[in-house]
Order: C-alpha cells, then structure tokens, then sequence
C-alpha cells in the first residue's frame, strides 16, 4: 500500500521526460502507462494537484452522459435536442448510405436546411453509459472453481453472459462487462442506446480527409473533419437532451488551456511484457503490414479502372489509416527507449512482487511464465503471416471465401461430421457475397503473394503451377464453379462439390497447415489471456488506481493542456487558421490532395480565414477517440479530435507527454464554416443557443 502511494503522489509533481532532455529517458516515468481514466475511479486527487481543479459528482456525471459511443468512434450530444457531433469519417459510410439517386455526397456534402431534411441512418446507433457496477467479486467467484485455462475461459464467458442478460432488464439498454487490467477489475456499463438517427450535416470528404493520406497522423492540419447526427426518441421527436449535453464553446481555447478528451479509446498494449512487445515488432506488426499493403495494392489497381466506387474509396481509406499506424507502431517498438523504458518498468513491477511475500506467492513467476509463451509463439511465426486475415469479409478474395468454406465441408465430410455442423457451414458458403470479378482476382493475388512469401515452395509451388500469383488468380477464378454466388448454389442444389475444383484444391493444400496452426495458436493465446489476466491482477494489487489500464473502447476520459511542439527543426503551432488552408491549396493545387471543393473556390467574402481551425494537445488519445468531445474545465466543447501524430503511435505502448500530440477541429471553425461556407443558419443557432432550430427561416429571425 505503502509502494502505491508513493507512486501516485510521484505522479503529481512528474511531468514524462522530454526525450532529447531528460538524462534518465531510458528509465520509466510515473505517467508512461498513461491517463485514460475510468469514470468509476476518477483521479480526484491528481486533478487538483495538477490543475487546482476539482470536480464533484454532478460534473463527472455530466461528462458521462453527455459523451457518446458510437460504432468505432465517438461522439457527444451538443445541444438540448439530440444534436450529435463526431467526425466526418467515424459516418463517411453513412453519408453514403443517406445519398439518393443523381448524389454524390462524399463530393458535395450533405446539409439538412430543415428539420424535416434530415435523413434516417439505417442501422446506426449511438450508446450512452448510464450506469458502472462493479461485478469483479462475482466473476472471480465464477473462475475459482476452473482447473484449466480452457475451462478459465469457458466459466468467464458463461458468468459474463449471465450478467449481461440479469442487468439489461429493458428495451434500448445494453449491458456490456469490460475486463480491466486484464481481468483485476470488472466492470458492467450499462449503456442506453439510441437507434433513430438522422444526418443532419457533413462537409465534402475532401474537407473532412483534407491533405489526404499525407497529411494523416500528421501536423500542422487543416481538416474540417465534423458531421452532425441527431437522436430521435421513441415518439419520433427530437430527444430531449437538456440535462445532458456540451454547451458549444465560442471563446474556444488558447495555448495552455486544460483540456478533457471523452470518449472511448480503443486498445492499448500498455500492460503487455517486455517479451509480448518483442514478439509484436518481430511478428505482428511486420505480417499486418504485408497485409495492409497487399490489399491497398490491390485497391489502388482496381480503381485505376474503376475511380467513381465511393465503397472502394472508403474501404482504401481505412486500409491506407491502418497502414499508417501499423507503421507508427513498427517504429515505437524498435526505438530502444521506448522498450527501454517498458523494461525499465517491469523491473520496477517485479522488483514489487518479489519485495511482498504474499505477492511473490500468488505472481511470482508470471512474467517468466509469458516470455516462455512468447517463444513458443515465434515458432509458429511463419504461419501466422501467411495466414494474417486471411478469410477477412472486407479484404478477401470471395472466390477464396467459398473455397475455404468448401474444403472445410469435404474434410468434416470425409470425417463424418454431424449433419447440424455441416449444415451451419452450408450457410457460411452461401452467404458469401460476390465481389467485382477485377477485385476478386486481385484479392486472391494478394493472398497467393502471402503464402508464396511464408510457405514452404512445397506447398505453395503446385498450386502456382509455374505462374505469377496474379496469372495464377485469374485461372483459379475463371475455372471455378465456386467464382459466383450463383454457381456456388448450383453447387450445393446438385451436390455437385468437389476437391478437384481448382479454389477447393488451393485451400486443400493449405488446409492441413492452416488447422495445425490455428490448433498450435488457440492453446497458446489461451495461455496468454490466462497470465495476462494474473499479472493484471498484480498490476492492480501494487499500483491501484494510480496506473489506468489499457484501453478497452469503453468510455474514460484524459487530460491535457494545449501546446504546439518542436519538429523538423522548427516549431509548429497550437493552433492552424483556415488561411493555412488556403495556403496548402494554392501551393499543391487542385490536381492534388489539397485541392478545395468549389464552395471553397474562390473564398466566400465573409469566411474570416484567421478563425482557428485545428489545434493540438497533450491529451492521452488512441484509435477510437476518433469524434470525441473536446472540452473545457467547465465542460463546453471546444474541439472534436480526429487524430494523433505518427510519434504519437507510441502510445499504444506508452505515454509520452511531449511525444507527439493529438489534434482536433476548433468549434470555432465549424461555426465559421457552417455560417459562412455552407450558410446553415439553423445549424448554427442551435450550437450557439443550444436550443432547436427547425428551418433556416426560423434561423434568420433569430440574428
């Protein structure tokens, strides 16, 4: 006990080392595992220490209610009437989805000038936490009884699912249990969800993803990366939100402010060993990257030849992000200080368990115990990068699909598998949708090019047959009955499936690999998850709350301060102005990925192009903060971040103060742009008054 406090109070008065400063940058600082706070264990102390501030119940119940999840992103209610903020790409699809016939809407945007003008968003649904139990007793109860980590792991899933059923007792409530330092905490959110949204406003994706994929993970930006979605009640009416939203900020912020950033962090490895980390920069990373970039080959081919697919372009902008951080990854993980640091703190970490007699007894051992599974793992290396995400719905070859679906049913088969097994296989292979012929044959090259690079040329050699795995893909597909959802029916209506078919004969031959591999795979994560789950465990019994756990893409909030930072051997700002905009316009052009809309073209007469327009931070943000809230110490919005810096893509692992920043739009340039670009009054009134505005008219009686 005695050890955690005196962590926790280091961690008021110690600042993360500026890396080109600090003559112990090798050594671990108080703040490297972050702050992604929990709302159940806010850091109360740390706030006034630090900021003199110190929020009570009702502001961090607010903050709460007011900050949203949406899927893969976040967002928050900023006005009294449902009105919902994010980003522009968390709902690129979206906007897709609302287009009708004749629109391109990703070219030039949507704006709903009346209330009757916003569109319903099918199958989009916003969850906003309403209630944290604390359920960990019940759960270790549930697995003290299991002998084996399959059973650990069988009794954890049945006792979660047992709560999640109990507590969510009516419609429109979600109940999902979150491990927390894997597995010392349990906690159950329940979560109201809100399933009637509509678009009521989203820039050109050329605004929003300004500067494109060179820009990303970058900074200075110029992205006005915003939409508006509102929540609809049951009684088809705006929500009644007054209790619980961000009033819009027009003062915005200035250098040195504090500010929060709430939403939902998606994962972190910040609790991982220093041997975990290792078999991530060998292994992981290095396939997921081959991946990535084999299917971004493939796109980029595909829409040479077919540029006006708005689905392709949203599916290479996900792949192009993912490639990007997997990148920022690869580097964190071989910059020594950083594993230096991470080993650093598991030195500190075991020198706590073995320094405690009863800790030694329970968790001695333990992080020996995960570098022998790592090492185990590296022997299966080889495969688990020929087999990266292989059967990947979004990124797979659909002839591929149908054959893997195909050689699994001829082996069950052969093994006399029971008709109910068989017959849910049935229905996968079915289920198949076609891709574009072109694409089908260039995901299946990717996938060829993957095993060709990672399998033996026993293996890989017959199915190629002497060809390129491009001329090898085309013939597998064009000879395949199983190249169609239509002659994959015919298929199976005539039971006409056979090994011989040329797709089923590739999977064939891998197969045998394959099962050996996802057999070897399973007992090993089983494994990991079990130790991972003990040393969480021990995490918390010497740190407490004073370390936040890894993020789970459950609701936590970070602090931060506004400040710009040093790069390239000069300085870049807190804040960009729209004339940086314009300036990266007129200097890249309107062939480039620089290029400005034609709202834009020349600029509008009233557009003040010294309203801020992104602003950076030293909050603690990762994947899945996308479309959070930025806010003031009284709680009024004041940005929306969209991204982090590439150097900031260390936070996966670790927490660095002056490593990069994360970066946000101002409220004030979505006011600017909402009133002088795209003349949404409405909009406008809202944010500003907080009250709903039905139609523009209604708005200009209002100025």
């Amino acid at each position: 006990m005695l050890f955690r406090r005196l962590f926790f109070l280091a961690a008021f008065v110690l600042a993360s080392p500026t890396l080109a400063q600090d003559a112990d940058v090798m050594r671990a600082g108080p703040l490297d595992n972050g702050k992604m706070w929990l709302f159940e264990n806010p850091p109360v102390e740390y706030l006034a220490e630090t900021y003199d501030l110190r929020p009570d119940a009702a502001w961090f119940e607010r903050a709460r209610l007011a900050a949203l999840r949406l899927p893969g992103c976040s967002a928050s209610f900023v006005s009294r009437d449902g009105l919902v903020a994010t980003n522009h790409h968390c709902v690129r699809g979206s906007v897709v989805s609302v287009g009708r016939s004749g629109e391109t809407l990703l070219d030039d945007g949507f704006f709903a000038r009346s209330l009757d003008e916003e569109r319903p968003v099918e199958g989009l649904y916003v969850d906003q936490l309403v209630q944290i139990t604390d359920v960990t007793d019940r759960v270790n109860e549930a697995l003290a009884a299991a002998q084996t980590d399959a059973e650990r792991a069988e009794a954890r899933s049945t006792v979660i699912d047992e709560i999640e059923a109990e507590m969510a007792t009516e419609d429109g409530v979600t109940v999902q249990v979150v491990s927390l330092y894997n597995g010392g905490l349990y906690s159950a959110y329940t979560f109201r969800r809100y399933d009637d949204l509509r678009m009521v406003a989203a820039p050109e994706e050329q605004l929003g993803f300004f500067g494109g994929d060179p820009d990303n993970f970058t900074y200075p930006r110029y992205a006005l990366d915003f939409a508006f979605l509102r929540v609809y009640g049951p009684d088809g009416q705006p929500l009644d939100t007054s209790d619980f939203h961000f009033p819009w900020s027009v003062e915005g912020v200035s250098p040195g402010d504090l500010i929060f950033v709430i939403g939902n962090p998606g994962s972190t490895d910040r609790g991982d060993t220093s041997a975990q980390l290792e078999w991530r920069r060998d292994v992981q990373v290095p396939a997921l990257l081959e991946f990535l970039g084999g299917r971004i080959a493939a796109i980029d081919a595909y829409l040479e030849e077919h540029p006006d697919e708005e689905g392709m372009r949203n599916q290479r902008f996900g792949l192009s992000n993912a490639q990007k951080a997997y990148r920022g990854r690869e580097d964190a993980l071989t910059n020594e200080v950083i594993m230096s640091r991470r080993r650093d703190f598991e030195r500190q970490f075991r020198q706590a368990i073995d320094s405690d007699p009863t800790l030694r007894s329970e968790y001695g051992g333990l992080i020996n115990r995960m570098a022998t599974i790592q090492r185990e793992k590296r022997e299966i290396a080889h495969e688990f990068s020929a087999f990266a995400a292989m059967t990947n719905s979004n990124y797979s070859s659909s002839t591929f699909r149908r054959g893997f679906f195909a050689a699994q049913l001829l082996t069950m088969q052969d093994a006399g598998a029971s008709p109910e097994a068989m017959a849910e296989l049935e229905v996968q292979l079915r289920g198949v949708a076609d891709l574009d012929w072109d694409l089908d044959q260039m995901y299946l090259a990717a996938q060829l090019r993957q095993f060709q690079r990672f399998l033996e040329p026993g293996i890989v050699n017959p199915i190629l047959g002497g060809r390129t795995p491009a001329a090898a893909a085309e013939a597998i597909i064009r000879s395949s009955q199983l190249s169609s959802g239509v002659g994959a029916t015919k298929v199976l209506n005539g039971n006409r499936l056979r090994a011989e078919d040329p797709i089923v004969a590739l999977v064939l031959a891998i197969l045998p690999r394959f099962n050996d591999f996802q057999s070897a795979s399973a007992g090993l994560n089983e494994q990991e998850a079990e130790v991972a789950r003990r040393l969480g465990q021990a995490r918390f019994a010497v740190y407490g709350t004073a370390v936040p756990p890894d993020a789970t893409f459950s609701p936590r909030f970070t602090d931060g301060v506004v400040r710009g930072y040093e790069y390239n051997g000069t300085v870049a700002p807190p804040n960009t102005t729209f004339f940086g905009l314009y300036d990266r316009n007129a200097s890249f052009g309107q062939d480039s990925e620089w290029a400005l809309p034609e709202a834009w073209l020349p600029a509008p007469p009233d557009l003040d192009r010294s309203t801020p327009l992104n602003f950076v931070s030293t909050s603690d943000t990762i994947g899945g903060n996308s479309g959070s809230p930025a806010v003031d110490r009284d709680l009024r919005l004041v940005g929306l971040n969209f991204d982090r810096m590439i150097e900031g893509l260390s936070r996966d692992y670790i927490y660095f103060a002056d490593r990069g920043r994360n970066v946000m739009v101002d409220a004030r340039a979505v006011l600017e742009a909402l009133d002088n670009v795209y003349d949404l009054d409405r909009v406008v009134m809202e944010l500003r008054t907080g009250s709903l505005v039905e139609t523009e008219a209604e708005a200009d009686t209002m100025r």
